[in-house]
């Protein structure tokens, strides 16, 4: 097939060529940045938390008098600790997906200089680590000596503490963070351990880079610890236990209100933290289908208008030689040309939009592999959208076309 008849005729359609090249251009521009956002969502709703996610539940009481948090804190873990089924609670400021409690600018220096960004941070009592399911990939967890009381300043003068190996990887990239020390402020911070994994609580684009920034500070329960829980159960009695420490905090706390949103397991947490991503994903689903639907109707319009308009000329050829063959590939060829230039302008504008995301709700760069996947959509969806016309184009008998006018 001759590329040069096909530009011809082409030319002379320019505006209806353009038309159609611009409303791909457009597909393509939303195509990418949509599957691009979609992919961002879906890899962020498999967010490794780094804790035994399907035996931990959440509480969280309001309203007490600080002067009694001491009493609030033994109440409340002798009593949820009776319930049956139970393995263990423990006194802890937040989990993953649960209310952010903290979070932080650290530095490698005491002047604050060398920032190294923006960790959240988790408080919990001895045992905490070990209730949480952390896995320890280098050094040691807190011991009973490194569990301090909480001061007015919320940090000790100087803590023992857990550190993801993300965060180690930023804060001394490389090196053995074992015995290094950061700051944030005048409170210093000594590295015991490295854990595998541990998701900030509450994770968000601007925060992507840094989900699992976090350290755990070892802490003694009181005053500016206290109120909040960490439940330790078998899965399978897990959901059983959360509604049976419900109602049990009625009468353990009466001087204290339940949060209900924020109480429950984490499993329960992960799905209502993601449901505006899964939303969203569906929504930019939709709208790609949407698109795409609306594009091919497009192809399908315009190939079958130039078929009606060319079948006096299609019967010249055919009485002349041309094969249904050749008809096809003609047509097929001419929307692939057509295609072809909607993509290249659809790539620069995919660029401009995503420029213009960037800037407003601080999505990072496009990849420049989500271009191509999204031009081999779009060819493939013009070749399947003008397969229909071009057929009805290759059927028509030479007799038939050449008494038409």
């Amino acid at each position: 097939m001759q590329i040069r008849p096909v530009l011809v005729a082409l030319k002379k359609h320019r505006l209806a060529t353009l038309l159609i090249a611009l409303e791909i251009a457009l597909a393509c521009a939303v195509l990418c940045n949509a599957v691009f956002m979609i992919a961002g969502r879906l890899a962020a709703m498999r967010l490794v938390s780094g804790v035994d996610e399907s035996s931990l539940g959440f509480v969280q009481l309001e309203g007490f008098d600080p002067k009694a948090a001491n009493d609030l804190n033994a109440r409340v873990i002798s009593g949820l600790g009776a319930i049956p089924g139970v393995q263990s609670v423990h006194v802890i400021n937040s989990v993953p997906f649960g209310p952010q409690a903290g979070a932080f600018g650290v530095t490698l220096d005491q002047a604050g200089k060398e920032f190294r960004g923006v960790p959240e941070i988790y408080l919990g009592e001895p045992g905490t680590p070990e209730a949480l399911g952390l896995k320890l990939v280098a050094g040691r967890m807190p011991g009973a000596e490194d569990y301090q009381t909480i001061p007015e300043g919320y940090f000790p003068a100087s803590s023992n503490v857990l550190v993801t190996r993300a965060l180690a990887e930023r804060l001394w990239l490389g090196q053995d963070p074992l015995g290094k020390t950061f700051w944030t402020g005048k409170t210093q911070f000594r590295v015991v351990g490295v854990v595998a994994n541990l998701s900030v609580q509450q994770y968000d684009e601007e925060g992507e880079r840094g989900a699992e920034w976090t350290v755990f500070v070892p802490a003694k329960p009181g005053p500016l610890l206290a109120g909040t829980y960490l439940i330790r159960a078998d899965p399978r009695e897990l959901n059983r236990v959360m509604v049976g420490a419900k109602i049990a905090l009625a009468k353990i706390a009466p001087d204290a209100v339940l949060d209900h949103q924020q109480s429950d397991t984490l499993p329960a947490l992960r799905e209502r933290f993601f449901a505006t991503d899964r939303a969203m994903a569906g929504l930019l689903v939709g709208v790609i289908a949407a698109l795409l639907g609306v594009t091919a109707l497009g192809i399908v319009g315009l190939a079958s208008f130039w078929v009606a308009q060319r079948r006096k000329q299609i019967g010249i050829r055919r009485a002349i030689g041309a094969t249904r063959g050749d008809i096809l590939r003609y047509f097929q060829t001419e929307n692939f040309l057509i295609v072809t230039l909607g993509i290249a302008v659809g790539m620069l504008l995919a660029f401009v939009l995503n420029a213009v995301l960037m800037k407003f709700y601080e999505l990072p760069h496009l990849p420049l592999y989500y271009l191509p996947v999204g031009a081999l959509v779009l060819w493939g969806l013009g070749q399947l959208a003008v397969l229909g016309p071009a057929l009805r184009a290759a059927a028509v008998p030479p007799v038939v076309a050449t008494r038409s006018v």
